[in-house]
């Protein structure tokens, strides 16, 4: 299965299979690096403060991101009301940094590529 996948990637080297979609999504993805940078976990509300989200918005994005394994929350019980304290798993974070070495592929190739258009001279006018 690896050699079909390094011959599709040379048959087309833009494809970015590694994109994972779960994570690609806007949200999704400032809820995840939220958490990379606070490994501790952070709260529901620090999270939806932290990425602009609606309440019903942040925890829909939760569901999916649980329901894949890639991050569990847990209610903290603290005076008053219990909280949800939301953490990164391992295997989130593994797939988290998977992306991120993908993404940086599709930077590095936009990067080489706009270098390599600005480098070739303009063509020659055909007007005498």
């Amino acid at each position: 299965m690896a050699e079909r996948r390094d011959k599709a990637s040379a048959d087309h080297p833009f494809a970015y299979e590694g994109l994972d979609r779960v994570i690609h999504e806007r949200a999704r993805l400032s809820l995840l690096t939220s958490l990379v940078a606070h490994p501790q976990g952070l709260t529901f509300a620090a999270l939806k403060q932290l990425c602009d989200l609606t309440d019903g918005n942040l925890f829909r994005h939760l569901q999916t991101l649980e329901s894949e394994g890639i991050v569990s929350a847990a209610k903290t019980p603290g005076t008053g009301r219990p909280q949800t304290l939301v953490r990164l798993t391992a295997a989130g974070r593994r797939r988290y940094f998977d992306y991120l070495a993908v993404l940086e592929t599709v930077i590095v190739d936009a990067a080489r590529n706009t270098q390599l258009a600005r480098r070739k001279p303009p063509r020659a006018s055909s007007r005498g």
